[in-house]
């Protein structure tokens, strides 16, 4: 049994492809005896301000976040893809809750030094050795962004190498392309396929 921690941030919560994506996963996951924590970030009495790195300690809502991901074995960011990356919900969220000293801290290697004295590497905090997922919706087709070549790849990368890595955790992703209302229910059928294959291989 793992424990999932789910972020959605859409905001439509009920009836739009992000939420099929979430309820499925959610349906899938308590079959294989999972156990889910959800969060629908618009939905929540307490919004997070603007990410500001001088607001120390940060909101208590950040800090309950981050006991409830210390509970869970694998994080799920679920979210639509706006200018090559999350809207900014997801993207505020990100900023305040997977942050040092809590998500990772930096380890100086020459401490004093005169010219590396900022040169060091992150140590993984609270998060190391957990699995996070990301599912990442494209409005386009994906020939839309193939004109720039790898940044169809951008939030994923980014989130991988940029964020998930300095905490130390695993990563895994699913992409959908050409997510619009003609979507047939073939198509539509086959994503959610998808969703629940991802569900089981956990």
């Amino acid at each position: 049994m793992k424990r999932i921690f789910i972020a959605y941030g859409h905001n439509n919560t009920k009836d739009c492809f992000n939420a099929a994506i979430r309820d499925t996963f959610i349906e899938e996951s308590l079959k294989q005896g999972n156990e889910i924590d959800l969060v629908n970030l618009f939905e929540e009495k307490e919004q997070l301000p603007f990410y500001d790195s001088n607001v120390n300690p940060p909101p208590s809502v950040v800090l309950d976040y981050r006991e409830r991901l210390e509970k869970a074995d694998v994080m799920f960011l679920i979210g639509p893809c706006h200018n090559l990356r999350f809207n900014a919900m997801l993207e505020n969220w990100i900023d305040w809750v997977l942050h040092p000293k809590w998500f990772f801290s930096y380890k100086f290697m020459l401490p004093g030094n005169k010219y590396f004295k900022n040169y060091g590497y992150p140590v993984p905090g609270a998060m190391k050795g957990k699995l996070g997922l990301v599912s990442i919706t494209y409005g386009g087709p994906m020939v839309a962004y193939s004109k720039f070549s790898l940044f169809d790849n951008i939030p994923f990368r980014r989130l991988k190498k940029a964020v998930f890595m300095l905490g130390g955790m695993k990563a895994k992703y699913i992409r959908f392309y050409s997510v619009l209302p003609t979507m047939t229910q073939d198509v539509f059928d086959k994503h959610m396929g998808r969703v629940r294959k991802l569900a089981k291989s956990l």
